[in-house]
């Protein structure tokens, strides 16, 4: 293997995922609060849910913004198709996370200007092996933010149905996968934790079904309490291990 591959230890890697289907229209700018996200490592993914070949441009170009700011990946998706995209988007994210924590140590390795890319291509699958290792047995750590606003009404049981396929998927794998879900807007504020840090995402098949939708879409404030949520949670889990976090290369 790579010189200084013993460097590389697996830690935790940290996501949001926005599943949202409108613009934001209440509270911060969601790519600013985005951006914050990225400068504490978390990455910040976003799905954009349409039907009927329907898509709002402003909505088109926020959702990539809130993603190019949070380092993640945008995708738009079908309401049919939700389930294989949720599952392609954290798992594409989790290997640009890998990616860039790998590339800053050949940096160090071999100077300034080396890259994966730089490599020959025998050491360059040497070193995704060890990306494709690290994907598979680093904790994982993904705050989900659904948009709950009255377009995303009929939308909300593929949801569902797309977060339970996410949960047996991310739980293969042989690192540990834990989950929070927002939802946006809540009942009686704007934003409104769903479901608490937990391995088991079964949990929402009782949930999902007495989430009512309605209101204005603060997708800004919605990141800002996913990020405070992730603080909170790194500042306990500080107090009783040495949990090291991956950061998001920029």
């Amino acid at each position: 293997m790579i010189e200084g591959e013993t460097y590389m230890k697996p830690g935790t890697l940290r996501q949001i995922l926005l599943i949202t289907d409108g613009c934001s229209n209440n509270g911060e700018n969601p790519a600013v609060m985005a951006a914050l996200a990225r400068e504490q490592g978390i990455t910040v993914n976003v799905i954009g849910v349409v039907e009927h070949d329907v898509i709002d441009e402003s909505g088109l170009k926020e959702i990539e913004a809130i993603a190019n700011s949070g380092g993640g990946v945008s995708q738009i998706v079908y309401a049919q198709q939700l389930s294989q995209t949720v599952q392609m988007v954290t798992r594409k994210a989790m290997t640009q996370t890998i990616q860039g924590l790998v590339n800053r140590e050949l940096k160090q390795i071999l100077g300034k200007s080396s890259s994966m890319e730089d490599l020959p291509p025998e050491k360059r699958g040497e070193v995704m092996e060890v990306v494709d290792e690290m994907g598979e047995t680093s904790k994982l750590e993904v705050l989900i933010i659904v948009d709950t606003s009255a377009s995303m009404k009929h939308k909300l049981p593929t949801v569902k149905e797309a977060l339970l396929d996410l949960s047996l998927s991310m739980n293969a794998r042989i690192g540990e996968s834990e989950f929070s879900v927002l939802v946006f807007p809540g009942k009686k504020q704007d934003v409104e934790t769903l479901m608490d840090w937990t391995v088991e995402l079964e949990v929402l098949t009782k949930i999902f079904p007495k989430l009512s939708t309605g209101g204005m879409t603060p997708t800004g404030p919605a990141l800002r309490e996913a990020v405070a949520s992730f603080t909170k949670k790194r500042s306990l889990r500080g107090l009783l291990s040495n949990d090291e976090y991956f950061e998001e290369s920029v």
